[in-house]
């Protein structure tokens, strides 16, 4: 969490002077695989956007395999209520005894309007319900994003590129509500900066990366608000077995 340097339009780590943007999808990928020890190698100040979602990353873990390491994992159990808002923005983390994500968003467009969605990511799933949902923006935010130093390689094979009235991608959406499906998967990401998978029901409205990491700061904060517990406290607590999507290298838009 103490390298996190911006959370604007994605979230970028930097640590001695290195930054690192665009890490959410791989985060994402690597927390709902229960994958919490490993060393990543970039050759660039970006993390691959490979096609805007993270089923690429899913299925590089798969091909690579997983080893389970002796020590029992820790959670961080929410035992009290902890919320933050920003106007009509909103997200916050209660009680519950398995981890999973309520999401709702709105936006006046009439290919996304208000979209909610609830996900489990200890029941599984994942791989194939939100993982392929891809980053989303509208036309006139491009050339925004690029000054920012993002989706430098950005193309209609990357991301879901909104107009007024539609989608300028030929082959439309994988999801009606791939909008709301996306924001799950940067929450998963986003929320794994704690350190500690969480125990709590997380319920976000009109969220976005900077809202957050606003709770994950909040959380840190209000240690009485949760406590460490290890895995055999909360069985169902324990992230599901790496999903083994049927895909192909260019299903999952790599190359071998």
């Amino acid at each position: 969490m103490e390298n996190v340097a911006r959370v604007s339009y994605a979230t970028s780590l930097m640590k001695k002077g290195v930054l690192i943007s665009t890490t959410e999808h791989l985060l994402s990928a690597l927390a709902a695989t229960g994958v919490d020890n490993v060393y990543v190698e970039l050759d660039n100040l970006e993390v691959p956007i490979v096609d805007g979602s993270a089923l690429p990353f899913v299925w590089i873990i798969a091909k690579a395999g997983l080893k389970q390491q002796r020590a029992r994992r820790v959670f961080i159990k929410i035992i009290e209520p902890v919320e933050v808002q920003d106007g009509a923005k909103r997200i916050a983390i209660y009680p519950s005894d398995a981890y999973h994500l309520t999401y709702r968003i709105s936006f006046p467009h009439p290919l996304i309007g208000e979209q909610e969605l609830e996900f489990f990511p200890c029941l599984g799933g994942y791989a194939s319900e939100i993982a392929p949902a891809r980053t989303f923006g509208f036309f006139e935010e491009i050339e925004t994003l690029r000054k920012s130093g993002l989706i430098r390689g950005g193309s209609l094979e990357n991301a879901v590129v909104l107009t007024r009235d539609g989608v300028m991608n030929p082959e439309g959406l994988r999801f009606p509500d791939e909008f709301c499906r996306h924001k799950i998967l940067d929450a998963i990401g986003d929320l794994s900066l704690m350190g500690h998978p969480m125990i709590g029901h997380v319920v976000a409205e009109r969220g976005g990366h900077a809202l957050h990491y606003a709770l994950v700061a909040k959380v840190s904060k209000e240690r009485r608000a949760w406590r460490l517990v290890r895995a055999s406290e909360t069985e169902r607590a324990i992230p599901s077995a790496l999903p083994s999507p049927q895909l192909s290298p260019s299903a999952a838009g790599i190359s071998e």
